[in-house]
C-alpha cells in the first residue's frame, strides 16, 4: 500500500510539471518565441511603413510632373505653327511698309487694298494674341540676347552702348518663352548703360526658347 501512495504523488508531480509551462524547458522556449516575432513583425511593419510612403511621395511627384508636362505641352504645342504663321505677318507688314502713303492718298483702290492688308495684318496678332503669342517690343531697349539677335551695330553717343536702335525684324514670345528672336541692330560708343538693379529680369534666368531650332541671340560686337 505505501508503495501504490508514493506512486500516485509522483504522478500528480509529473501532471504538475506538464500543465505548467514555466516548470519545464519547453515552456521557457514557447514563452520566448512571441517576444521574438513581435520584434519580426515590428521590424517588417517599419519596413512597409518606408516603402509605403516611398511609393506615395513618388506617385505625387509624378502627379505633378505628369500635370507640367501637360500644361506645357498644351501652352506649347503649336509653336511651330505660330511660327509660320508669323512668316505671313511678315509679308503683311511689307506689304504695307512698301506702298508710299502718297500714293495711296491718291489712288481710292489702293488705300483701300492698303487698309484691307493693315485690318488682315491686326486680326492676325489677335489671333495669336489669344494662343499666348506676344510681340516683342525692343526699339530703345537694353539689349536682350534672351530673345533678341543683334545683326550689326551703330555708333551712337546718343543712347547708353548696348541700346537696341532699330528692328529689322519684330520678336515674338509664347508664354514665357522666346517663339523667335528680334532682329536688331546695337547702339555702341555711347556711354556705358547702368546696371540693372537686383530683382530685374535681365539678371534672373534666361528665357527657353519654344524649341531647339531657335536660332541663339548674338551679343553685341561678336
Amino acid at each position: 500500500m505505501p508503495d501504490d501512495k508514493s506512486d500516485s504523488r509522483e504522478n500528480n508531480e509529473d501532471q504538475a510539471k506538464s500543465a505548467d509551462p514555466s516548470k519545464n524547458d519547453t515552456g521557457v522556449e514557447a514563452a520566448k518565441e512571441p517576444g521574438a516575432d513581435l520584434d519580426t513583425l515590428h521590424a517588417e511593419n517599419t519596413e512597409m511603413r518606408d516603402k509605403l510612403l516611398r511609393t506615395m511621395a513618388d506617385m505625387e511627384n509624378l502627379r505633378r510632373r505628369t500635370e507640367r508636362e501637360k500644361s506645357d505641352t498644351s501652352r506649347y504645342a503649336i509653336s511651330n505653327f505660330a511660327r509660320d504663321v508669323l512668316t505671313i505677318g511678315d509679308n503683311l507688314r511689307r506689304t504695307i511698309e512698301h506702298v508710299p502713303a502718297e500714293a495711296a492718298a491718291q489712288d481710292p483702290a489702293l488705300k483701300s487694298f492698303l487698309e484691307g492688308v493693315e485690318l488682315t495684318e491686326r486680326e492676325l496678332h489677335n489671333m495669336l494674341e489669344r494662343h499666348g503669342v506676344t510681340r516683342i517690343e525692343p526699339l530703345g531697349q537694353r539689349f536682350d540676347p534672351n530673345c533678341q539677335q543683334a545683326m550689326y551695330e551703330v555708333e551712337s553717343k546718343d543712347v547708353p552702348e548696348g541700346t537696341v536702335v532699330e528692328v529689322m525684324q519684330s520678336g515674338y514670345m509664347i508664354g514665357d518663352r522666346c517663339l523667335r528672336p528680334a532682329l536688331v541692330a546695337v547702339a555702341k560708343g555711347g556711354s556705358k548703360p547702368a546696371a540693372p538693379p537686383k530683382g530685374n529680369g535681365q539678371s534672373g534666368p534666361a528665357r527657353r526658347a519654344a524649341n531647339d531650332d531657335i536660332p541663339g541671340g548674338a551679343q553685341p560686337g561678336d
